[in-house]
């Protein structure tokens, strides 16, 4: 029968089984993953299962680490997202910490916009470090995103967003992610994405501020390829400011519904 072992196809005997298979291919691996779950005893394997064979501490040839990175992935969602294109519009709190979940499950291709440079008020949030302070965030960002997943394309393009530049900076993108902070900015750009871009998807967010309930923070329809998440309400105001926890809640609500839309999925 034929499996996959650290994504290359192998045949084995039809009774073969995971310790087995471990002892032929890696003797001494002891982080053995069955289609996309670790596996703490022996099992038989099945015709096109996928296992994956690692040695903790050890350090994977590069053409291997693609492969180990994403081993807890729900089988058949990786090829669907290392072909993908996303934009991001504002690397702070929200975009940051967007980027980092859609590097780490894999999606080929990220563009980083911002035109602002790391200070220190933006540590409380944001993906940064105090090392960074006085780069330009784009910059910063996909240096870090870099060592977290080298097989990801992260394009870091430092400038101003308007209605001028829009569609040439994100003609790429099969999904905006909206990470701006005034409500202006975030009209002007999902106004003017979608003149352009009307079947491309825009994820927004709205209303994440404070340290409020983390349920009250939803994804939800908002208008035809339009998905709005927070919970509508709660803004950054005099008294009120953004904090680490909700900001990442509403992020990787923005995360999760882009990855659903790349699988044909509903994000609500």
């Amino acid at each position: 029968m034929d499996i996959l072992i650290n994504e290359k196809k192998q045949t084995v005997a039809d009774e073969a089984s995971l310790h087995q298979i471990r002892d032929r291919f890696k003797p001494r691996a002891d982080v053995l993953i069955v289609n996309g779950f670790p596996a703490a005893d022996d099992l038989p394997l099945a015709s096109g299962d996928q296992v994956i064979l690692i040695r903790r501490g050890e350090i994977p040839a590069a053409d291997e680490l693609d492969a180990l990175m994403r081993a807890r992935h729900t089988p058949g969602v990786h090829e669907k997202l290392r072909a993908a294109c996303v934009g991001i519009a504002g690397v702070g709190g929200l975009g940051s910490h967007a980027a980092m979940a859609l590097a780490r499950i894999g999606v080929g291709h990220l563009i980083l916009v911002d035109f602002d440079v790391v200070e220190p008020s933006n540590l409380n949030r944001q993906q940064y470090f105090v090392d960074q302070i006085g780069q330009p965030k784009v910059e910063a960002l996909a240096e870090t995103l870099a060592r977290v997943n080298p097989c990801v394309t992260a394009t870091p393009v430092h400038l101003r967003l308007t209605p001028g530049n829009v569609a040439e900076v994100f003609s790429q993108a099969q999904i905006l992610v909206e990470a701006f902070d005034l409500a202006q900015q975030k009209a002007m750009l999902v106004e003017t994405f979608r003149r352009h871009f009307p079947e491309r998807p825009v994820v927004a967010a709205s209303g994440l501020a404070g340290c409020h309930p983390s349920n009250t923070v939803v994804t939800r329809r908002a208008g035809r390829n339009l998905v709005l998440v927070g919970d509508g309400e709660n803004a950054a105001r005099p008294g009120e400011g953004l904090m680490a926890p909700r900001v990442g809640i509403a992020a990787h609500h923005q995360a999760n519904a882009v990855v659903r839309l790349l699988l044909g999925e509903e994000p609500c």
